[in-house]
């Protein structure tokens, strides 16, 4: 997978931080959709180890998911590579 086309990342929320801004879904581009009380629901939901959930979101480019990313306003989303992940498994 090639982390420069934004393959083999995650984006991950963590839902401590999380105040439903909706942002992340205006700029995803429908990758990331909100629930009915505006928080955001990614296309596949894993546990993550270290908290949050991860998605995969392998359709968007890594520069469209380092600005989701520097945008949320409660500062609760990260990216993770695949190989992050792998080492809390």
């Amino acid at each position: 997978m090639n982390p420069a086309n934004g393959a083999g990342r995650r984006l991950v929320i963590d839902w401590t931080r999380c105040d439903g801004h909706g942002l992340c879904a205006a700029l995803s581009g429908g990758a990331i959709t909100l629930d009915e009380w505006g928080y955001p629901m990614l296309p596949i939901h894993s546990l993550n180890p270290a908290g949050g959930h991860a998605g995969a979101i392998i359709q968007r480019d890594a520069r469209t998911l380092r600005r989701i990313v520097s945008l949320c306003p409660s500062l609760a989303l990260r990216l993770e590579t695949d190989d992050a992940t792998r080492r809390y498994r």
